[in-house]
């Protein structure tokens, strides 16, 4: 890959997480100065935002494993090592999707699940201003049997209205 290409396309992403930053700022804002008080809005704009921000945050890390792939040779260990860490989020972005649709299959508006690659943490951000402890136990099961969480590495936040 030409020094050019690399240059075009690491300007892209850095314009793309400009983008997002000011879209970022500019929804926040038009909500947060909203004469009627809106919090249903609120936290669908915290829910909107944090899938944004994490979709581009990973477009930027596979756009970089990929230029690295690119560049160095496949029988190389920096090459396993690129394709591990891609299979790696790729692996992590599978999870938590499907994690995000049980827990809205239990009945929830809105849900986000995150799953770190380099460590066994997963945080779940619930659509909900409180949660009964059942509800708890119902979501460690289902990181614990479809993801292979320890329940002591899982941390579960209800977002309401208190946002």
């Amino acid at each position: 890959m030409s020094r050019t290409k690399k240059i075009v396309i690491m300007s892209a992403l850095v314009l793309l997480l400009a983008v997002t930053a000011v879209f970022n700022f500019v929804l926040a804002g038009s909500v947060t100065g909203s004469a009627d008080g809106d919090d249903a809005t609120t936290v669908a704009n915290y829910f909107s935002t944090y899938r944004t921000d994490r979709t581009t945050n990973r477009n930027a890390e596979l756009l970089e494993l990929d230029s690295i792939l690119a560049e160095v040779d496949s029988s190389s260990t920096e090459y396993a090592e690129a394709i591990a860490l891609k299979l790696d989020i790729v692996e992590a972005m599978e999870k938590e999707l499907l994690l995000e649709t049980y827990i809205k299959a239990m009945g929830y508006e809105d849900v986000v699940v995150s799953i770190g690659t380099e460590s066994e943490n997963a945080n779940v951000f619930v659509s909900a201003s409180a949660l009964a402890y059942e509800d708890f136990l119902a979501i460690y099961n289902i990181l614990s049997t479809e993801a292979g969480c320890d329940p002591a590495n899982v941390n579960i936040t209800p977002i309401g209205t208190e946002i």
